[in-house]
């Protein structure tokens, strides 16, 4: 549940918007952000290059045909082979544009973080040479995009998120039953909640070539999820960047407040000066949370957090460098596969 005042996104930009949302993004984030997420020739992401980097001991959820066996039948321990990533990437955008991310308790919703991150990305990654593409989902799978390069593919995937998804097909089949009117009109369905199982489905039909692919959503959703991420991240790098806001996980003192459910426009009405609902809220929202991450850990994805009041160049940054450092540590052996790079507030899971 969300508060029912929540501010809403502006309407939908035309062109010229995502023109101009674009530039503003280069200008704020992009030419400080280019350099550091990613060098002059190599990417954060393991490509699937030819040439051979290294050998490590075979870890947990490792991709069992990069194991090199005869290394392996020499040392009687699995070793698989690393490669040197590289030059062009294809990367995807899994993004859940359903309705609770539209919320937002600020200046901002999630949805408007959502973009701003796509935005970011996509560009940084088509300025040195690389493809992205996207895969739309609101209740149901809305727009594919094949991956591209250049600046007008990043304006086609703003304008695609800021664009309403059309109207599903009529149920009602013509045919035979032209002319003919219904004995009794079909009851209508009841509210459906996000399935993100649908949309990281899609991505396993979609997407062949092995690739980055980042699943942004606030992953609100009904459960069966868990298990496709995990066989998505088998073929491709996975990422789940992960939108929240501050009032998901406590609510502030503010009287009565009306909640709605933006999957099923369910309404309640509570009293946030209640310091024993409060305290129920942050502990069922603690549960959630741990939960959550124990999901996304189990299936090997890394974890970037973006909040509503967070800035987006520094969230970037957090985990551009978590991701260093693994980097350098992963000689020794013994690195998690799964990190976090968590907000910058108080009270979220640290990164191991």
């Amino acid at each position: 549940m969300t508060p029912a005042a929540a501010p809403a996104d502006a309407a939908a930009p035309a062109s010229g918007a995502g023109e101009a949302l674009l530039r503003r993004l280069e200008w704020t984030v992009l030419r400080r952000l280019d350099g550091r997420l990613q060098g002059n020739h190599r990417t954060l992401w393991r490509g699937t290059g030819l040439d051979l980097a290294d050998l490590r001991e075979y870890q947990h959820e490792d991709d069992v045909r990069h194991i090199d066996w005869n290394v392996t039948a020499r040392l009687q321990v699995p070793y698989v082979r690393q490669f040197t990533e590289d030059r062009e990437l294809s990367a995807w955008f899994l993004v859940d544009l359903s309705g609770s991310v539209d919320f937002g308790s600020d200046r901002q919703t999630k949805r408007r973080v959502a973009r701003d991150f796509v935005g970011v990305l996509a560009r940084l990654l088509t300025r040195h040479g690389n493809r992205v593409g996207a895969i739309l989902y609101d209740r149901r799978v809305f727009a594919v995009l094949e991956p591209r390069g250049g600046r007008l593919q990043v304006l086609r995937l703003l304008q695609a998120i800021d664009r309403p998804p059309p109207a599903p097909p009529a149920a009602a089949a013509e045919g035979g039953a032209r002319g003919r009117r219904a004995a009794r009109a079909p009851a209508p369905a009841p509210a459906a909640g996000t399935r993100l199982a649908e949309l990281l489905q899609a991505a396993q039909r979609v997407v062949r070539r092995r690739s980055a692919v980042f699943v942004v959503s606030d992953f609100v959703s009904e459960p069966g999820w868990e298990a496709v991420l995990g066989r998505l991240t088998l073929r491709h790098e996975v990422t789940a960047v992960r939108l929240v806001d501050p009032m998901e996980r406590s609510l502030p003192d503010i009287g009565l407040l009306t909640m709605s459910d933006a999957e099923t426009g369910e309404r309640l009405l509570v009293d946030t000066s209640d310091p024993g609902l409060r305290r129920r809220f942050e502990a069922a929202a603690a549960r959630r949370e741990q939960a959550l991450f124990e999901a996304l850990g189990a299936a090997g994805v890394d974890t970037l957090e973006l909040a509503t009041d967070d800035d987006l160049l520094d969230a970037i940054l957090r985990f551009a460098d978590l991701r260093r450092q693994r980097a350098r540590l992963a000689a020794g052996g013994g690195v998690p596969r799964h990190l976090v790079a968590p907000a910058a507030r108080a009270g979220t899971p640290p990164a191991p």
